[in-house]
């Protein structure tokens, strides 16, 4: 009984600490059928936003390919009602991301973006989050975290969206350890319990 009062105190410390981490990694399966109006598009891809929350940056790393039409704009939406599903407007630099390959139906992207400069942003998101770069990146981040943003990307074939996914964020890897050990002290407290 005494060894089991203290593997909850472990796991509870354990829980309560703080993360180290400062980033985090979103990632979003692009396709046709998950366009707000779905559509039979032989094009997929891939997103990784990863987010520095103390730097204030924002990598966007994507691959697509089999695009129906060339390829005229991507970028993030933000924010819907409901996670997973809905429309919302451009939250970031539009009408596409910086250098991102145009008129392609195939291709990679790999770009970090200051969002403390207003460049990387949607003016009008901007205006709508408190008139700062600061307040529009609280707020994006939070949708990021509800999984209410989505990357998109916009083409000649379809132009309100060819493929979208939500962004939802990674699991860190000390969550996952964390869940090891958990699971090991309840197997170890069990085969204890047997013994006794």
């Amino acid at each position: 009984m005494r060894s089991s009062a203290l593997i909850a105190a472990a796991l509870g410390a354990a829980t309560a600490m703080p993360a180290a981490a400062v980033t985090t990694i979103y990632v979003a399966t692009l396709n046709g059928a998950s366009e707000v109006i779905p559509n039979a598009s032989p094009g997929t891809g891939t997103a990784r936003v990863t987010v520095d929350s103390v730097l204030h940056t924002m990598r966007v790393e994507s691959s697509f390919a089999g695009l129906a039409g060339g390829n005229t704009a991507a970028h993030i939406h933000c924010c819907t009602a409901t996670p997973d599903t809905g429309a919302a407007g451009v939250a970031t630099t539009t009408p596409t991301f910086t250098g991102f390959p145009s008129g392609t139906t195939s291709g990679t992207y790999d770009h970090t973006f200051d969002m403390d400069l207003a460049s990387s942003w949607n003016g009008s998101f901007i205006t709508a989050h408190g008139g700062t770069t600061a307040g529009a990146f609280a707020f994006f981040a939070s949708g990021l975290d509800a999984g209410t943003t989505y990357f998109n990307i916009h083409t000649t074939a379809f132009p309100g969206g060819e493929i979208r996914g939500f962004l939802h964020a990674v699991p860190e890897p000390e969550t996952y350890a964390l869940m090891l050990v958990g699971l090991g002290l309840v197997g170890w407290t069990a085969s204890r319990r047997r013994r006794v």
